[in-house]
């Protein structure tokens, strides 16, 4: 079996950990962002349709009002991506606390419900339809969370990894479109979400075989094992390790190589002062939380409506609205290409040798700010051209959304896992991610005030654009720290070359 011949055998375990956790993040994870593709096949079968009422248009033709079903289905996916983010505290908590094999347990178990309940629900239990994808949001964002650890095991290219696998996590969306695909083939819904609730079966081989019970820590010990195997697996609690290990065997680790403190821009050097608290309490936390939580928001508003979107641009064609529709849940599948570049920019200096007095964490935060700059500048243009109502340009309007979305998901990991301790990773991106999840519930106020506006969403896009601006503070802080951390080093150098040309004097 994997892991018994020496090095070599560790290291194939670690290629195959690493391929099939991106193939799980890309076939599963993320999937309930593909919404946009699913409803088009609710609406065939009829879920919400007593919502629909006759009316009478001006020119005297009747026809049918289904805002009220469109309000409904937005509705489901509101809830379902607030459950995807907020659950993540309690869920960080389980992860950080129990291990990765308790928290995988648990996503297989909410997986495999939510598919379930679709598989068994018709127009009939259309209610059904918000545990249903809220089950299957949160056990899909806990295979990304127990998965993103897998980086630890490639040193040089931790960022990358990480980038990648948040890209799968978006291009999973895709699977909705095989989906509809399918079922404009002939094959049922209830055939589809069946296959998927049987798949559950390789995430707990994986769990067992290809996983840790606890934690994979970082950097990784020489006699690091996992998994079941011939030989017996370590067991390694993150916080112990990290307690117990050298700081002094950090390439290039300094004074500097822990969070902020609330108040000052100086490191703290003691590990009992490096508490939760304190990392929340930090200017990091808060800008990176405004960071996320404004172009979350209108990448969330954006999905919700665009259904109603196209109806609206495409003068309610139906086969133009598909065309649109599969155009957008194809290019969700090109997140998974766009996610290492970002990765890419995040460790482009992990190969070239630091310079003096800097810690390999200033290093990485230095490397973040491009990331985190370009990643707020894409949303910005994602969002201008969303606002504008030409249908034709909405195709530009997909492939920005899925390039912002690929670098937002990925470098708020990767950011996360360079600003604060590992111990805290569970807790701090759950945490981040919950309270983003509730500026995320502002998308359905967002709702009812397009609704007001008789369906224009585009002053309500104007205002989103607005906020997105407010991202732009997180790269300039992160810079202006880094900034600071080299004044106070040169300044250091002085005075000690001051000191000891003083010395030499006598």
């Amino acid at each position: 079996m994997l892991g018994c011949k020496g090095s070599s055998g560790t290291g194939m375990r670690y290629k195959l950990t690493l391929a099939t956790g991106l193939l799980e993040c890309l076939c599963f994870a993320g999937v309930v962002f593909g919404w946009a593709s699913l409803v088009f096949v609710l609406k065939t079968d009829g879920y919400f349709s007593d919502l629909c009422i006759n009316v009478t248009d001006a020119s005297g033709q009747l026809g049918s009002d289904c805002s009220l079903q469109d309000e409904n289905f937005s509705l489901v996916f509101t809830v379902a991506s607030f459950m995807n983010n907020f659950l993540t505290l309690p869920n960080g908590f389980v992860y950080d606390h129990f291990g990765t094999m308790a928290t995988r347990l648990l996503a297989i178990f909410l997986y495999t419900t939510g598919t379930f309940i679709v598989a068994f629900s018709n127009k009939v239990l259309s209610f059904l339809l918000f545990p249903a994808l809220s089950f299957i949001a949160v056990g899909g964002i806990l295979f990304l969370m127990t998965n993103m650890q897998v980086g630890n095991l490639f040193v040089t290219h931790r960022s990358t990894i990480i980038t990648v696998y948040n890209g799968a996590f978006d291009s999973s969306s895709v699977i909705f479109l095989i989906i509809k695909v399918l079922y404009e083939k002939g094959v049922s819904l209830r055939s589809s979400f069946l296959f998927l609730s049987t798949c559950n079966l390789i995430h707990l081989l994986r769990t067992l075989f290809l996983m840790p019970t606890s934690h994979i820590p970082y950097p990784i010990p020489e006699d690091y094992k996992y998994g079941m195997s011939c030989a017996e697996s370590n067991s390694y609690n993150v916080e112990q390790y990290e307690a117990k290990r050298d700081p002094s065997s950090d390439r290039g680790r300094g004074a500097d190589d822990e969070p902020l403190k609330t108040d000052s821009l100086q490191q703290t050097h003691n590990s009992e002062k490096d508490s939760f608290r304190r990392c929340v309490l930090s200017w990091f936390f808060l800008w990176h939380l405004v960071w996320l939580s404004v172009m979350q928001l209108r990448h969330y508003f954006f999905i919700g409506t665009l259904n109603p979107m196209l109806n609206r641009l495409a003068n309610q064609d139906p086969v133009i609205v598909s065309e649109y529709t599969n155009a957008f849940a194809f290019t969700q599948l090109c997140g998974v290409l766009c996610a290492p570049w970002n990765g890419l920019l995040m460790d482009r200096h992990k190969r070239k040798p630091l310079g003096p007095g800097v810690s390999e964490r200033e290093a990485d935060l230095r490397s973040s700010v491009l990331s985190l700059l370009l990643t707020s500048l894409q949303c910005l243009l994602f969002s201008i051209s969303a606002s504008i109502p030409f249908l034709p340009l909405q195709y530009a309007t997909f492939i920005l959304q899925v390039l912002n979305r690929s670098f937002l998901y990925g470098g708020n990991a990767a950011f996360i896992s360079i600003a604060f301790p590992a111990r805290h990773f569970g807790k701090l991106y759950g945490l981040v991610m919950s309270l983003s999840a509730v500026v995320s519930l502002l998308q359905y106020p967002c709702f009812a005030l397009n609704k007001v506006l008789g369906g224009d969403p585009f002053y309500v896009n104007i205002i989103l654009t607005v906020l997105t601006l407010l991202a732009f503070i997180h790269p300039v802080y992160v810079f202006l720290h880094c900034r600071e951390l080299a004044k106070h080093r040169e300044n250091s150098q002085s005075t000690l070359e001051v000191s000891i040309h003083e010395i030499s004097m006598y």
